[in-house]
């Protein structure tokens, strides 16, 4: 290599950057501190003056964590006036937009040990989790509000489900439900406008959870999508009378499949496909039967059954009054699962939960992080095919 070609070493380079940045903005802030001592006093250090308020007392250390690292700042003392600084608020160790990108570090999927050996990497400063765990209580009460709030727009399709996860009840541990809910509104976008813990969801569990948002504002729903759960289903029927409900094709599809002998599997897949790609609930109900019949003679006495009976709720979307270009997003609880995927790939680092209230909290957490995109700002469906009246369902 020729003599006259510099090398740098980047990673040396670097850190002498990161250091004498942070030299410079601990500089910059114990100046402001001193001015604000000046301005408190009436007086500059060491000024002669007769307009004095008070007399500089020494100082003591403290450490910051900003951005640019630790820093070392000198706070001034004073005799004779209470030194309060406009720059650094009391007590504070850390920079509110450090603790803002630990806190969104956690709720994005990063456990709390990880935090807190992130913190210490990059500026020297620890994270425990109790300390995180009080930085998020005011999250949390955003994410309460959040989670009330009135629903003022119109939500003719109205997609349902649960996500379980694993906390402490009764001094052991057992799996409980969070109910989810997301609205397609009237303009066609998608919004999260529910989210409760369900328990076993049972009947109990999502009457409880649909009237909530009943009493938030919820209307205009002409469709529910979910899964084959009796306790929505007859919720449905009893609190939104107008809604029409749409048993999710995917997991009927599962159903009927799971009850039938791997030697027939691949046949009735593609039988039960083949129903779903009418264009009319009629044709689709005929097939369906046809195919029922089919497997009563192929001996597949259960899966018949299990298709005669699910598969009038399961095409629900087929009738004239949804339009052509909805059936396909509307016919499976698709966009549901895959939220319910994120939220499992979050809890699954937590593991258990002490309490119903922290889970909820972090759930609903991540669910804003999830949609806080083009997933709530992309238009999802045209609902102008709807039709114009929009009239309310419920």
């Amino acid at each position: 290599m020729p003599e006259n070609i510099i090398q740098i070493d980047q990673n040396l380079l670097e850190t002498r950057l990161d250091r004498l940045v942070a030299e410079k903005v601990a500089e910059l802030l114990n100046a402001m501190l001193d001015a604000e001592a000046d301005e408190i006093a009436n007086a500059a250090k060491y000024e002669r003056t007769g307009e004095r308020k008070a007399y500089r007392a020494g100082h003591y250390d403290r450490s910051l964590t900003a951005k640019a690292g630790r820093l070392a700042l000198k706070v001034p003392k004073l005799k004779g006036a209470v030194f309060e600084s406009a720059v650094i608020e009391r007590y504070r160790r850390r920079e509110e937009s450090v603790e803002e990108a630990l806190i969104d570090m956690y709720l994005a999927g990063v456990s709390t040990r990880q935090v807190d050996d992130i913190s210490q990497l990059l500026w020297g400063d620890r994270m425990p989790s109790q300390t995180l765990s009080d930085k998020l209580k005011k999250v949390y009460g955003e994410i309460e509000a959040w989670r009330t709030r009135p629903l003022e727009d119109e939500y003719p399709y109205v997609f349902m489900d649960g996500v379980w996860h694993k906390r402490s009840w009764g001094g052991h541990v057992e799996n409980v439900s969070v109910l989810v809910a997301i609205g397609v509104n009237a303009e066609g976008h998608r919004e999260v406008i529910g989210v409760a813990e369900g328990m076993k969801e049972d009947r109990d569990s999502w009457e409880q959870f649909v009237r909530s948002m009943i009493e938030r504002g919820l209307k205009g729903v002409r469709l529910v999508v979910g899964d084959r759960c009796a306790g929505l289903v007859a919720t449905v029927g009893s609190m939104l009378p107008k809604a029409r409900y749409q048993r999710c094709m995917v997991h009927f599809m599962r159903n009927v499949l799971s009850k039938t002998p791997p030697t027939h599997r691949e046949w009735a897949s593609a039988a039960l496909k083949a129903i779903f790609a009418m264009e009319s609930r009629e044709s689709a109900l005929a097939k369906a039967e046809q195919v029922a019949t089919e497997m009563e003679s192929r001996r597949l006495k259960a899966a018949a059954n299990c298709l005669r009976e699910g598969v009038g709720e399961t095409t629900t979307y087929l009738l004239d009054e949804f339009p052509d270009g909805h059936r396909r997003r509307i016919r499976t609880n698709n966009m549901i699962e895959r939220l319910n995927r994120e939220i499992r790939r979050r809890t699954r680092v937590v593991g258990g939960f002490p309490d119903g209230n922290s889970a909820l909290m972090l759930i609903c957490a991540r669910i804003r992080h999830v949609t806080a995109n083009e997933w709530s700002t992309r238009r999802y469906l045209d609902m102008s095919r709807l039709g114009d009246n929009l009239v309310e369902a419920n």
